[in-house]
């Protein structure tokens, strides 16, 4: 939803930077480095050497904990504390209601929705209400998700088209301490991967309650030539439990090829994806208490508009070229994307138009390029051994955006029609030094450089072109292991492009009034201390403690078409990691977080969650039986500056039991059954607080404004391997 999305507020460089970038590139002759161990990761190059393991890792003994196929988190394998690695058996274990869930593995991370299952998702991470994705950089086969000057939200990251059974691994960070991550990664950032080839083809439907429906079928095989195809088909189909129905029609293509191997290789990915659905927008909290006002009663799946909605297609196609030796790597990579998106909401139902009501309508149009370049490589510096990566990044978005005033979906009034050219070329270095068998240090440099161009059909002041620079340094110190324990501290400035309308926007498109210019790159400083250990036998566990600052906090009103400014803010917290073996076919993980969100003023920043958690139990072939039980907990958090009214705390609890039935249904059979919110709870998926306007009230009302979560809810799947 617009209201909550927020993003830095800062003030652009000057081009004089670009020369001091590159004076210091020259000096040092070095680039990104390491970052985790190539064994975790199983990528493609530059990754066996850029984010190989130091010497002194390599040259401690370490009795690592086994959680292979689970997570990576061991000592030895990543920078920060925050950092880790998610593993394709963990993500088999536990049921996900959407397709983004996949994301609530990273610790800390929690994914909800506020509208139809064809929209992106809400998600929550270090006390942002990182609304559709702001903030929380995510990519899939190295294709970017986030959409920058989108009709709905700045960064729009809608991961609908994810087909959770191809991921093989999801590799997150947190925090801006990493020179490879660029826009969007103030939060953080996930890299998912789909795995290069099936060991065998599967097919597998699932059958639910609300008109639940999913088949899926992917197989791979190999050319008489070496290449091994993959392809994979997806149909999904549900009205979910609300009282207008959704009517989600949602229909999935993945096709690969790929040949060569770890030393020299290439590969292509071919995805498109299309969905249509009604919504069920969050609704007030003073309807559900007293009625509907004409005798019935309001209930919480009901609808008020219930023509809200949309549809959406997304086609991409990636390409990746890689070489590797024992002293140096290179990569290739480039993608084009083409993305559509008509979506249809209406917030405060009839507070502006009292006659024909307040839906709005925001149109998508776009094409995409992209690429990128790095080269990894050994080296001495100052006789010390380190590990560099120089890269270069270019992104390239041509769109077409509308914003209209509809009822039925059919306009009334074209508020905004603009035209964008926008572009973000990046360059980087990192180098990790170690400086002893107990000491290493990352050291890196990013420059980014936006360029845009809007052409405003509706309101030509508001045209124009903005162009901005940005410098982000970056430092990690890692010290250790001591007894199976490593210490980390991690600084770095991380960027934020803004919407190129409001880069170049003159005066409001509803009111005329003159509205603030914002700039087009804006920064956000981080800092973290990090302790990880493995002392006790059986776990791992991490501890970071954590600080984001921003220059001052954008809140995008993607339904007037304009961006207001706000104070600065402070967040800080703490996270608390576990990942616990106590038996051999028993995993359990644990993961706490406590977030402090404020304005310089004091203020409380609406939407941001105070704690968040999640305990999950997982039991691994027992027999022909595996389970999972999962606690999940959205905590309580400021609606409104003054904290005089606060979002109500969510707890549900997932389940999923799955046995092999080869004696019954032939070899490779297996039946799952998972259940959603066990216990049947009446919490929400999200809250908001501000003012709308119902039939028959004579003015606006302030109050909370809810989506519920979905009742308890059963999915039966059959899967078939071949």
């Amino acid at each position: 939803m617009s209201h909550g999305e927020v993003f830095p507020h800062g003030v652009t460089r000057p081009r004089a930077r670009w020369r001091v970038l590159a004076a210091l590139l020259a000096a040092c002759g070095v680039a990104t480095a390491t970052q985790t161990r190539a064994e975790s990761l199983g990528g493609d190059p530059p990754w066996p050497l850029a984010e190989a393991p130091p010497e002194s890792a390599r040259r401690t003994n370490l009795d690592r904990v086994e959680i292979r196929g689970h997570y990576d988190n061991a000592v030895g394998t990543s920078d920060a504390a925050s950092q880790g690695l998610i593993e394709a058996e963990l993500l088999k274990s536990r049921p996900a209601l959407r397709p983004a869930e996949v994301l609530e593995f990273v610790p800390g991370m929690i994914v909800t929705q506020h509208s139809g299952d064809g929209k992106a998702n809400q998600y929550f991470l270090r006390g942002f209400n990182l609304d559709h994705g702001t903030d929380f950089a995510t990519t899939v086969n190295g294709v970017p998700v986030n959409l920058p000057s989108h009709a709905h939200g700045q960064g729009y990251s809608d991961l609908n088209f994810l087909i959770p059974e191809l991921v093989e691994q999801i590799k997150y960070r947190k925090g801006p301490y990493f020179a490879s991550v660029g826009d969007f990664g103030a939060a953080g950032s996930a890299d998912i991967r789909y795995v290069e080839r099936l060991d065998r083809p599967f097919a597998q439907l699932t059958w639910g309650n609300y008109g639940y429906r999913r088949g899926v079928f992917a197989g791979s095989t190999q050319s008489a030539s070496g290449v091994t195809w993959l392809g994979a088909v997806e149909a999904v189909t549900s009205d979910g439990p609300w009282t207008v129905a959704e009517g989600l029609r949602r229909n999935n293509v993945v096709i690969s090829a790929r040949d060569g191997s770890q030393a020299r290789g290439w590969s292509l990915n071919l995805m498109g994806y299309e969905a249509r659905w009604t919504a069920t927008d969050q609704i007030p909290q003073r309807l559900i208490e007293r009625g509907n006002g004409a005798g019935g009663i309001f209930g919480r799946f009901d609808s008020l508009d219930p023509s809200d909605g949309g549809s959406t297609s997304r086609y991409s196609l990636g390409g990746e070229w890689h070489r590797s030796t024992e002293t140096e790597s290179s990569q290739l990579s480039a993608y084009w994307m083409r993305y559509r998106l008509g979506l249809y909401s209406n917030f405060t139902y009839f507070l502006d138009r009292p006659a024909s009501g307040d839906q709005f309508g925001q149109l998508d149009d776009r094409t995409v390029l992209g690429a990128t370049a790095r080269h990894a490589f050994q080296h001495r510096f100052l006789g010390l051994l380190a590990r560099s990566e120089i890269g270069a990044q270019l992104r390239q978005d041509s769109i077409t955006l509308a914003l209209l005033d509809t009822q039925g979906r059919q306009a009334i009034t074209r508020i905004r029609d603009d035209q964008i050219s926008q572009s973000l070329l990046s360059l980087y270095g990192q180098t990790m030094l170690e400086m002893s068998e107990s000491l290493r240090g990352v050291f890196g440099l990013r420059a980014d450089r936006f360029d845009a161009s809007v052409d405003s059909r509706t309101l030509a002041v508001n045209s124009g072109s903005a162009q901005a620079n940005k410098l982000s340094p970056k430092f990690s110190l890692i010290l250790g292991p001591f007894s199976k324990t490593e210490w980390f501290f991690n600084f770095g400035h991380g960027i934020h492009s803004n919407d190129a309308r409001g880069a170049t926007i003159q005066v409001s498109p509803r009111t005329g009034t003159p509205v603030e210019r914002v700039p087009g790159l804006v920064t956000a400083r981080g800092s973290e201390i990090g302790v990880r250990s493995e002392a006790i036998e059986g776990l791992q566990t991490s501890l970071a403690i954590w600080r984001l600052t921003l220059d001052s906090e954008l809140v995008y009103l993607g339904d007037a078409g304009e961006t207001e400014p706000q104070a600065a803010s402070r967040r800080s917290g703490i996270e608390w990691n576990n990942r616990w073996r106590p038996r051999s076919w028993l995993w359990v993980d644990a993961d706490l977080a406590w977030t402090r969100a404020r304005f310089a003023s004091g203020d409380r920043i609406p939407n941001a969650l105070d704690r968040v958690g999640s305990l999950a139990l997982s039991a691994r072939e027992i027999g022909p039986w595996n389970a999972s039980l999962q606690w999940r907990y959205l905590g309580s958090g400021a609606l409104v500056e003054d904290n005089s009214v606060r979002a109500l705390p969510s707890v549900t609890v997932n389940v999923r039991f799955s046995r092999r039935a080869d004696e019954w249904l032939g070899a490779g059979t297996s039946i799952s059954l998972d259940a959603f919110n066990l216990g049947n709870r009446r919490v929400n998926d999200i809250q908001y607080y501000y003012a709308s306007r119902l039939p028959g009230e004579a003015n606006a009302v302030a109050d909370r404004h809810l989506h519920p979560a979905e009742p308890r809810s059963l999915r039966l799947t059959l899967r078939k391997r071949f």
